[in-house]
């Protein structure tokens, strides 16, 4: 009997782990499930580009897992059974709820934007968290007229770029970008300059402490009674996880996060593993992972090694998940890159301008050629599946 692997999710994460399963495994004893609703992949590191009206290259996963052994099921998920090993989807092609049994699961349903609780956002702002939302600001970003205020809540990666990219993109508009603290606090000396530099460049007027207490239809409000126009405005402060994992018995974080050990698996379900923005994981200096590709990259990498070790008997090997860099583009001509410590704090040392620009688009297109590379540089012979009794396991909880 085949050993069956549900992936859920095909983001940088899920598609990764899939294909790095499917050259562990031998065909003939897994059969892997990737379930997706979308048939494309979605460059989520570039989706501020897709709202400006860039068009992004497609990447279909008929192609990306073609001849691998990975069978795609074109579904949403609505429900998960961990007690019973159990996935409610509905296919892209009908209303009828399906459900699908696993024997090993991983969990790779990422996050989407967070509205904070905050009253307007829903109603009137718009993100670029998803494929769907970036092109639904890239509609009314066409019909914007000249001279119109957009403003962008967020000072992290995600507010820099997409303002700097509206702002460049569409220099006749009046770009705004309201950031909590101060602009670039979280980076090094030389990288905040560079950051001021190019905003200074491209005319966005920063607020800087401004928490934004409300949205309406052409401005927002922020806590110490500022109002900044604002016909378009995009929430970006940041993400919060799918919503599925609370409806199960899995041990979950605060924030609703899966816990999960140094292998991804579950602490709480041994068959369940978790890998990205879904997972808690902690990285160097005992500190949780953040929500980026750069950790759920090396997370997805772990996750399949451990599931392909465990079912065919092998010692489970140890991935270096830790920080090198964070990536900024500012526009199409500007870049930052900082480089960090391993536990993700700025150093001194920042690459900036036309060079940096073209490392972070290398950067880009190598997360998206390594989805479908998952091993490329790495031994990667197919192993056959052991019997259950003669597995090499863990409790779930332990390190193995």
């Amino acid at each position: 009997m085949q050993h069956r692997i549900i992936v859920l999710g095909a983001g940088y994460t899920g598609a990764v782990t899939a294909g790095r399963l499917a050259k562990r495994l031998h065909r003939e004893d897994v059969t892997i499930t990737l379930v997706t609703p979308e048939p494309d992949f979605v460059e989520r590191v570039r989706l501020h580009q897709l709202a400006v009206g860039q068009d992004l290259r497609p990447r279909p996963f008929s192609e990306l897992f073609a001849n691998t052994g990975v069978e795609l099921k074109l579904a949403r998920v609505t429900g998960v059974d961990v007690d019973h090993k159990a996935v409610m989807v509905t296919p892209a092609d009908g209303p009828e709820t399906e459900e699908l049994h696993y024997d090993t699961l991983v969990y790779a349903l990422g996050s989407g934007w967070d509205d904070g609780g905050v009253p307007g956002v829903t109603e009137h702002a718009y993100e670029v968290s998803s494929r769907t939302g970036a092109l639904r600001l890239r509609e009314r970003l066409a019909d914007l007229g000249a001279g119109r205020p957009v403003a962008v809540v967020g000072g992290g990666l995600t507010g820099l770029e997409a303002a700097t990219e509206i702002a460049e993109a569409r220099p006749d508009l009046d770009v705004a970008l309201a950031a909590s603290g101060t602009l670039g606090d979280w980076l090094s000396d030389k990288g905040r300059a560079h950051v001021g530099r190019v905003v200074d460049r491209l005319g966005i007027t920063v607020h800087e402490r401004a928490v934004v207490t409300a949205v309406g239809p052409d401005a927002v409000t922020t806590a110490d009674g500022r109002t900044v126009p604002s016909q378009i405005t995009v929430w970006a402060t940041g993400f919060a996880v799918h919503p599925l994992a609370q409806a199960t018995t899995l041990d979950l974080t605060d924030r609703g996060q899966i816990l999960v050990d140094t292998t991804m698996r579950s602490v709480s379900h041994e068959d369940v593993y978790a890998v990205g923005d879904a997972a808690s994981a902690i990285g160097p200096g005992g500190k949780p992972l953040r929500m980026s590709c750069a950790s759920g990259v090396p997370m997805a990498w772990q996750a399949a090694d451990a599931i392909a070790a465990r079912l065919t008997g092998a010692k489970i090997p140890r991935i270096s998940i830790r920080y090198y860099q964070q990536c900024i583009s500012l526009g199409r001509k500007e870049g930052l890159i900082q480089f960090v410590t391993a536990d993700d704090q700025a150093r001194e040392r920042a690459l900036t301008g036309r060079g940096a620009a073209f490392y972070k688009e290398m950067i880009c297109k190598g997360a998206a050629w390594g989805v479908a590379n998952p091993t490329v540089g790495m031994p990667s012979r197919r192993r056959r599946v052991v019997q259950p009794q003669a597995r090499m396991d863990v409790p779930a909880g332990t390190v193995a």
